[in-house]
């Protein structure tokens, strides 16, 4: 039943513990997986003996599957419900990430981490449809941005205390401990979240049309650019190519990198938060998400510029100010939750997480192709040229983007 349809609006607190604390978990879990590779990267080349491209190759699988399945998920979030779904996907991303620990070669290893991707592609959509059904329409901001700290959680895990565990473990029995973590939290959210049951009865048919009425949609790809790139750059550097570029043109070795990715993840998380309240005290001003969304976007590329350039690439101000306003773009979710109805909301933002995750893999795998141009020095390094041409053709595409993004609209 949605909310629309109970007399007696649940409480915060209701909303908070039994919706979205056990949603936050698997959210947890999947910025978590998505982000260890950028830690255990040294680890994964010494034993599989891969360069730059390969690496950028097997970590960006998990964003292909994730990208590839917003569509199914998104018509089942609408038909069945947040927690039927989400709790079914994190066991597949349980079972993906048993296979990564076993996997013995690049090829199984790259399809089990398409596997965990397939298992989290509900992490974000499944929650911000719950969140779309049991709030109303201007708390989703806040909502989706407190909600979002989970996820700045898991990037932290995933950076000190990962690098820590590799002491006293390898990273095969990390991604057993990992994968049952998956498992609990899945039982969580089946028990523990309240069944509201789909939000419509419309056809398979009818749904796949209202997707292509959202694809060809024009405020839809006025936004869609932007957070591509925004969301697509910021992703691909935090979860894997930060590391790496702290090693190679930073200097730092891999304990110093993991604590810089240490701060950035907290920088990440507060980053998050802040977006969703700043953002919906911005709106009591009259101060509307997409300005806001157009602002901190600008601000994001002028810590993309610096890194482009090589400027102090291993200070911690930068980090924590790429961290802080990297994923600002998630407004985009809200903004375009808000051209259509509710029970739309799971296939809208589904179609819209699927462009960002899509061209997430092609830019992530694209930076490691990109700096495998140019040999290793001696040490195992790549030369900072190498990701001056990895960071700036992103940069670049974002500043157009952006610039699409403002440009004045006679249909506006």
């Amino acid at each position: 039943m949605l909310l629309s349809q109970i007399e007696t609006k649940p409480s915060m607190a209701f909303v908070a513990v039994r919706v979205l604390l056990p949603f936050a978990c698997g959210y947890f879990l999947s910025y978590l997986f998505r982000s260890v590779n950028a830690v255990i990267a040294p680890n994964l080349q010494h034993d599989l003996g891969i360069g730059a491209g390969d690496l950028g190759t097997l970590t960006a699988a998990f964003f292909i599957t994730f990208a590839a399945a917003q569509l199914p998920v998104g018509i089942l979030l609408d038909r069945y419900g947040p927690p039927k779904v989400q709790a079914g996907l994190l066991i597949i991303g349980a079972l993906g990430a048993a296979l990564f620990a076993t996997a013995g070669n690049l090829t199984l290893l790259a399809f089990a981490r398409s596997l965990i991707g397939l298992g989290f592609a509900g992490g974000l959509m499944s929650a911000m449809k719950a969140i779309a059904i049991w709030l109303p329409r201007e708390r989703w901001a806040v909502a989706n941005g407190v909600f979002l700290t989970a996820g700045g959680i898991g990037a932290l895990v995933a950076t000190v205390p990962v690098e820590w565990s590799l002491q006293y473990t390898s990273w095969q029995m990390l991604f057993w401990f990992l994968g049952g973590f998956a498992v609990l939290a899945a039982l969580l959210i089946y028990f523990v979240v309240p069944d509201e049951g789909g939000g419509s009865d419309n056809s398979l048919i009818a749904q796949l049309k209202d997707c292509g009425i959202f694809l060809l949609d024009r405020h839809f790809w006025r936004i869609a650019p932007v957070s591509i790139m925004g969301m697509g750059s910021g992703m691909a550097i935090q979860t894997l190519w930060c590391g790496p570029f702290l090693r190679d043109v930073g200097g730092l070795n891999q304990a110093e990198a993991a604590r810089i990715q240490f701060m950035l993840a907290v920088a990440l998380t507060v980053g998050f938060t802040l977006t969703g309240i700043i953002a919906d005290r911005l709106q009591r001003f009259g101060i509307t998400l997409a300005q806001t969304m157009a602002t901190t976007t600008l601000l994001y590329i002028v810590c993309l510029c610096l890194l482009t350039a090589g400027f102090v690439p291993a200070s911690p101000l930068l980090w924590i100010a790429f961290g802080v306003i990297s994923m600002t773009t998630v407004l985009a979710y809200p903004i375009t939750s808000g051209m259509f109805p509710v029970e739309k909301s799971g296939r809208v933002n589904a179609l819209l997480n699927a462009v960002v995750f899509g061209l997430t893999f092609i830019i992530q795998a694209g930076m490691g192709w990109l700096i495998d141009l140019w040999p290793k020095a001696v040490d195992g390094r790549y030369p900072p040229e190498a990701y001056s041409w990895a960071f700036g053709i992103p940069t670049a595409l974002l500043i157009l983007s952006l610039v699409w993004y403002v440009l004045p609209r006679r249909d506006s």
